[in-house]
């Protein structure tokens, strides 16, 4: 059962998360019939490579209620739509450069409720705003990502990331902690992911 995979590993959800927990998957499959956002092989495991993956941000912090997190590259909502509902009193601004993924997003978001989730059409090169946080899973090279992003951020970033990428973070080494999500869950799809948490100095 979907749910199981996530009750597996957070306890104590309250029956409106529960609910919308449950409501992802049907809604995924429903919109990605009409944009394709998710691939065939990937929306059959989405509550593991999609919704548990972006969860192991919550194994690592948990966000104050009023907090700003910005979303980048969101995709088809990831990690943005589960940590809306993990979080409920935190505020999650969602960008894409791609507008049909932003349709998506908007789509699930209102068909959640989730008042605490915006979406828009953006890349945040041309942002102004700051958010506490900023999001994201493994958009593009990390050097990269921090160039990006380092101007919109005012406590840290998290950034999911698999595979081997020893050398894109050797420059940081000193900033970052890394976490093994295999720490936090057990099923084989996470062997080499991990989570890249970097704190910004005021």
């Amino acid at each position: 059962m979907f749910m199981d995979i996530v009750e597996k590993y957070f306890t104590g959800l309250s029956e409106r998360q529960s609910e919308q927990f449950q409501q992802l998957e049907g809604l995924y499959r429903e919109w990605n019939e009409k944009i394709n956002v998710i691939s065939r092989k990937d929306i059959d495991a989405l509550n593991v490579h999609h919704v548990l993956h972006s969860l192991a941000i919550a194994k690592v912090i948990s966000f104050k209620a009023g907090t700003k997190v910005l979303d980048v590259g969101t995709g088809g909502g990831f990690p943005g739509i589960p940590l809306a509902i993990m979080f409920p009193e935190v505020d999650f601004f969602l960008v894409d450069s791609i507008g049909k993924k932003i349709k998506v997003v908007e789509g699930i978001a209102g068909a959640l409720g989730l008042k605490n989730v915006m979406a828009r059409q953006l890349r945040v090169e041309t942002m102004k705003e700051k958010f506490d946080f900023i999001v994201s899973r493994a958009v593009t090279a990390f050097p990269a990502f921090v160039a990006l992003t380092r101007k919109r951020i005012r406590e840290s970033s998290l950034y999911l990331k698999g595979g081997d990428f020893e050398e894109e973070i050797r420059d940081f080494k000193d900033k970052i902690s890394v976490y093994n999500i295999p720490d936090f869950f057990e099923e084989e799809f996470f062997e080499t992911k991990k989570l890249i948490y970097m704190k910004f100095l005021k």
